[in-house]
């Protein structure tokens, strides 16, 4: 699954998940796609800046969490969890790699690992289903 930040033609913003690119499209030129703000059915992705780590100190922001909010993060802990125990860390071959396993030309396996805004953005285009790997706190402030 690869998350797509999208807009609707009234400028209203969200976020929706999809299986690859070609699932957007499809989904899109059927009208399945609709803003959650004003129903609209123009819906076109926008352009996403990759989350980089850089050694500068970053602002902390909390929030309030609810029971289910609270639940869903654990979920999503658990996930990350299980892929880096079961899946092959690539680092930054992760493109190439998983270009590679789609097309055949080495023994499928799970893998993960970094990769640009370019690299995910070709993988997509390309058919070659990613998901971005939450990077969660592990403490529980």
């Amino acid at each position: 699954m690869i998350r797509f930040s999208l807009h609707c033609d009234k400028a209203h913003e969200f976020d929706g998940w999809f299986r690859n690119n070609d699932d957007f499209s499809n989904q899109k030129n059927s009208g399945l796609i609709r803003c959650p703000v004003c129903d609209s059915t123009n819906i076109e992705k926008t352009l996403m800046a990759p989350a980089i780590s850089t050694s500068k100190k970053h602002e902390q922001v909390g929030m309030g969490l609810d029971p289910e909010q609270k639940r869903m993060i654990e979920e999503m802990r658990k996930l990350t969890r299980q892929v880096r125990k079961n899946a092959e860390y690539v680092g930054d071959r992760f493109a190439e790699e998983a270009r590679r396993i789609h097309f055949k030309e080495v023994k499928q396996r799970p893998i993960y690992g970094e990769a640009t805004g370019e690299d995910v953005s070709s993988l997509v285009e390309d058919g070659i289903p990613v998901m971005p790997l939450a990077t969660l706190p592990e403490d529980e402030n």
